[in-house]
């Protein structure tokens, strides 16, 4: 009966200390009212049974419906507890992702685009409360996934990404630029792109300058990513007979100058990955800086479990007095 019990009153325990006193007080009566004799014969004695030696079981009645009494004064309660939250700032996030050729670098393994796929999608689980967005681009941007809360839909479109899908090169304004038309029309507080390239800007109508003050128009704040180790990379030259690429040692060329500025006049941050682990590392501060704020109803739900003790002694007393009136009376 006490199984996952609470007791709203607990101080009533210290009652119990009544009980072993009252045991006391009840041998120290029952010696008082039992008299000695000294005899040579009982036998003109008659015979009572059992009746006069099952006298304490009212004593005990009485003291184990007084304990019921007290367990209930205690208030014994079941508490269930339940939650409920709510999104009170959140966040719409576009990330702007480079799918041009020397994506396929393998100074990152496998490659930049797959590493950068695993930890994107770690990001996007991370985000349960975010509406988030995907734009790939190489020598153009197109919006991959709209901005959604629902994140099956943008895994499932970030694992669909691969290098083909659009005409070579690196338009890092025309990444920017998409990403800001995705966000420009957003209600959310606060409005982010993370935008990740492995190169210069060398294809798109769009300057990258142009895009930044966009962003800053819509009050959308971009975090930029460089990717690519220093030095040299095993990347894609040329492409061999059977179309699949060669690969040779390559120059690692970033415009960090420019990356840097897009992030500092929006108001975010620049990085540079080098391999699996700092980029990962890049993914998991950029998720602590952007705190999207909840907020958590608690109910509590009380339910009262005294009564059954109530009426357990309220049965132990009237079976006292029933024993007491009847069977008992005789020796009373």
């Amino acid at each position: 009966m006490l199984k996952n019990i609470e007791f709203a009153n607990p101080d009533f325990f210290w009652l119990l200390v009544l009980l072993p006193l009252a045991i006391l007080w009840y041998f120290f009566k029952h010696n008082e009212q039992n008299a000695s004799l000294r005899i040579s014969s009982i036998k003109g004695f008659a015979k009572h049974g059992i009746l006069p030696k099952l006298k304490p079981l009212l004593f005990i009645l009485r003291l184990s419906a007084l304990a019921g009494i007290i367990v209930a004064m205690a208030r014994p309660q079941t508490k269930d507890v339940s939650t409920r939250t709510k999104t009170t700032k959140g966040i719409d996030i576009v990330m702007a992702i480079d799918v041009s050729s020397s994506m396929l670098a393998r100074d990152l393994k496998p490659n930049r685009l797959s590493a950068l796929k695993e930890v994107a999608a770690d990001f996007i689980k991370k985000r349960p409360n975010d509406r988030i967005g995907l734009v790939a681009y190489a020598g153009e941007g197109y919006t991959k996934t709209p901005i959604t809360s629902d994140k099956s839909i943008v895994l499932s479109s970030l694992r669909e990404i691969t290098y083909g899908q659009l005409n070579d090169g690196t338009a890092i304004g025309m990444g920017l630029a998409t990403s800001v038309n995705r966000l420009k029309e957003s209600k959310a507080v606060s409005k982010i792109i993370i935008l990740l390239t492995d190169g210069v800007n060398n294809s798109g109508f769009i300057e990258p300058q142009t895009a930044a003050d966009l962003a800053i128009e819509y009050g959308i704040k971009t975090y930029t990513i460089g990717l690519g180790t220093n030095g040299n990379a095993l990347s894609p030259i040329a492409y061999n007979a059977d179309g699949s690429f060669r690969y040779g040692m390559r120059q690692v060329e970033i415009d960090e100058a420019l990356l840097k500025d897009i992030a500092k006049v929006t108001g975010g941050k620049y990085f540079r990955a080098t391999d699996n682990e700092k980029l990962e590392a890049i993914y998991d501060e950029i998720n602590k800086l952007e705190k999207t704020e909840i907020e958590e109803f608690k109910y509590t739900r009380y339910e009262e479990k005294f009564r059954p003790w109530v009426l357990l002694a309220g049965a132990l007393l009237l079976f006292e007095w029933v024993l007491r009136s009847t069977l008992f009376r005789s020796f009373i």
